[in-house]
């Protein structure tokens, strides 16, 4: 309850700040979503359970114990590339829309599933590609043309790929711009709030093992593999891995309200802190059409 009071309260000062010229040329953004599949995916999760299993000193008392716990670990991972792109295009659409209009609407993320299908312009290769994942800025980039987003209500998530059945009719929020801020923490501090919630790549691997207070793991790596939504920051959060009080990033994740605090996870952050798990290399801001309350 806490973080989202924040929220609103960002989307408050965000509101009350002049919006700024988006820049002209936007930089490059590689693509979050590796290439591979279910295969792939299988493999991956054997090297990181065992990769968390001796960092932890983890022991199970059977092998049906390790298969169940391997199991978890596997539908954690799938779970995280399913909203590699669902959940913070939406949620910073979310946010630019409260600050344009006043109306916080729960925006489809199954519309993208079914309907986005965005190629990079850098890389006609590299396409959105419903459940497997794909970038924020050309999800962004399908709503501008599309014309904007239905409501969850109108077209609820399923999880699973499916026909699209976007109405346009139904449209409750449209993209009037996008772009992508510049990989300095004061730079993405001041356009979340500018802007409101920022859209941005993270590297999962500590997320999977998150309780609680501020992660500020001595070892992560900046591969992007999961899509989160940066909705706020602190001055000092205790990091239990340092035994000591660090700055902090507030992320919303996609995992539910029982994993995390409250669904939320706290990063470390400071120019003088290495191994952020990439939260600053890929951010993306959107803004939405304005609109008058009725």
């Amino acid at each position: 309850m806490a973080h989202r009071v924040l929220l609103l309260l960002s989307l408050a000062a965000a509101a009350a700040v002049a919006a700024a010229t988006a820049d002209a040329e936007d930089p490059l953004i590689r693509q979050v979503v590796p290439g591979g599949d279910d295969n792939d995916l299988e493999l991956n999760a054997e090297s990181h359970f065992l990769s968390f299993v001796q960092r932890f000193g983890k022991s199970y008392k059977d092998a049906d114990e390790h298969a169940y716990r391997l199991s978890v670990f596997k539908s954690n991972l799938r779970r995280a590339r399913r909203h590699q792109l669902l959940d913070p295009a939406s949620g910073a659409l979310e946010g630019a829309h409260y600050l344009a209009t006043g109306k916080l609407e729960v925006l489809s993320e199954q519309q993208f599933v079914d309907c986005d299908h965005e190629c990079d312009s850098s890389e006609p290769d590299s396409c959105d590609s419903g459940c497997n994942g794909g970038l924020m800025t050309t999800a962004f980039s399908y709503l501008q043309k599309a014309g904007g987003l239905e409501s969850e209500k109108e077209y609820p998530y399923t999880g699973r790929d499916g026909k699209c059945k976007f109405d346009k009719s139904k449209i409750v929020a449209s993209v009037q711009n996008f772009s992508v801020v510049s990989v300095d923490e004061n730079q993405i501090a001041a356009n979340l709030i500018k802007h409101g919630p920022l859209a941005i790549g993270i590297n999962a691997a500590y997320m999977q093992t998150y309780i609680g207070g501020v992660s500020c793991p001595y070892i992560c790596g900046r591969h992007l593999d999961h899509g989160v939504l940066l909705v706020g920051y602190g001055a000092a959060g205790f990091a239990p891995i340092r035994l000591k009080e660090k700055p902090y990033w507030i992320i919303k994740n996609s995992w539910g309200e029982n994993w995390g605090e409250n669904g939320y996870y706290k990063i470390c952050r400071g120019s003088n802190v290495r191994n952020k798990c990439g939260v600053d290399s890929m951010v993306s801001t959107v803004s939405a059409i304005h609109a008058s309350k009725e």
